[in-house]
């Protein structure tokens, strides 16, 4: 499975050409892609690999040829309820100004934590502004080039200032099997040890670390240009090297992930639909994109995935043709079961949608073995 690439490419940090590939998702549609439910395709696929730098650990798309296009989605409970978390962890820690300003690097897919830090007294700086608070959430993560797009972070930073940066932890991703994390234009895939040593490249020091439940397994890390690690972020670092963070082999373990959840939500729908169970689906996120491909499944196999969000109505899934429809429509269907293609919108749409489980359905998380949820 693994194979050196210096032939061809690479690190997006350190610029090493010493790596392995670490996952092969094989040929892949555009994961930000959605096209018109009237395009019939077929649509372009593109390999879909994470590499794994065997020289300062970080692990990264191995090739990206897409042009990002995706419709924005709407933003999740959990994330906006963990992002209210994650700054009054931040300022309990003291470690927010009393005045000053601030600048967001945010994800494209949307979500924003500036009114919560305007709301503590800060103020927005402006374009190009040094900030006294820097915030990255999901959004080092999109930078094709990871060594300009980390040290313009750094370069933002007033004298004394404090950079917050969250990002879905590795560790996770490999400890709970989320292969599906990949996808194009996501091009960085961090440890707490990685990011740590990234940050200190650029000259910050990673003061300390917070965790959070959401995708799983969620780090905020806290840099300033002095001070040092404190205990809370040093446990966690150790914590990631132990569980082989660093090592090929350990990363690779994804890669069975993929094949057992794939044939695994297969087995299942096929026996739903023999049963004569009507099976929909929710969320149509760029996660699913890759698991309903290797899965196979198509609309005669899964008719349709509904999705909140208004950007993404009247379009398919890329690859598996499958047709997103709205909320009403998924309501009005009467579903069996509803395959949940993210796992932390779970409380939200029981408590959106009551009626899946008043007419008698079941939501069913779609990652991993397709149990019950």
């Amino acid at each position: 499975m693994t194979q050196d690439v210096r032939a061809y490419r690479n690190c997006r940090f350190c610029q090493s050409g010493q790596g392995e590939i670490v996952l092969d998702l094989g040929s892949q549609p555009a994961c930000d892609h959605f096209p018109l439910v009237t395009d019939p395709g077929p649509d372009p696929t593109y390999p879909l690999r994470m590499w794994l730098c065997t020289r300062c650990g970080l692990a990264q798309l191995a090739e990206d040829p897409t042009v990002p296009d995706e419709p924005r989605g709407r933003e999740p409970e959990a994330l906006v309820n963990q992002a209210a978390e994650a700054v009054s962890r931040v300022a309990v820690a003291g470690l927010l100004p009393a005045v000053g300003s601030v600048a967001e690097y945010g994800s494209p897919h949307g979500g924003s934590w500036l009114h919560l830090l305007t709301n503590r007294g800060l103020r927005v700086a402006a374009t190009d502004e040094p900030a006294d608070v820097v915030i990255d959430c999901f959004g080092l993560m999109h930078g094709a080039d990871q060594q300009a797009a980390l040290a313009q972070r750094a370069a933002r930073l007033r004298p004394g200032g404090l950079l917050l940066l969250q990002f879905h932890s590795l560790a996770t991703i490999v400890r709970t099997g989320q292969w599906n994390a990949l996808r194009h234009g996501h091009y960085a895939y961090y440890s707490t040890p990685v990011l740590t040593a990234m940050l200190e490249s650029v000259g910050l020091t990673a003061r300390t670390a917070w965790r959070f439940p959401l995708y799983g397994g969620t780090v905020l890390l806290a840099a300033t240009r002095d001070g040092e690690p404190n205990d809370a972020l040093r446990a966690l670092l150790t914590e990631e090297l132990t569980a082989g963070v660093l090592e090929p082999e350990v990363i690779g373990g994804l890669q069975i992930a993929a094949e057992t959840a794939a044939s695994g939500l297969a087995r299942w729908v096929a026996q739903q639909r023999a049963e004569g169970q009507r099976v929909l689906g929710y969320s149509a996120a760029s996660r699913s994109i890759a698991l309903l491909c290797r899965a196979g499944l198509t609309p005669d196999l899964l008719p349709a995935i509904a999705d909140a969000a208004p950007a993404k109505r009247g379009r398919r899934m890329p690859g598996s043709g499958i047709p997103v429809i709205t909320t009403d429509e998924l309501i009005a269907a009467r579903p069996d079961a509803v395959l949940l293609f993210v796992p932390d919108l779970l409380p939200e749409v029981r408590a959106s949608l009551p009626q899946i489980e008043s007419e008698g359905g079941h939501w069913v998380i779609a990652e991993g073995s397709a149990g019950l949820a």
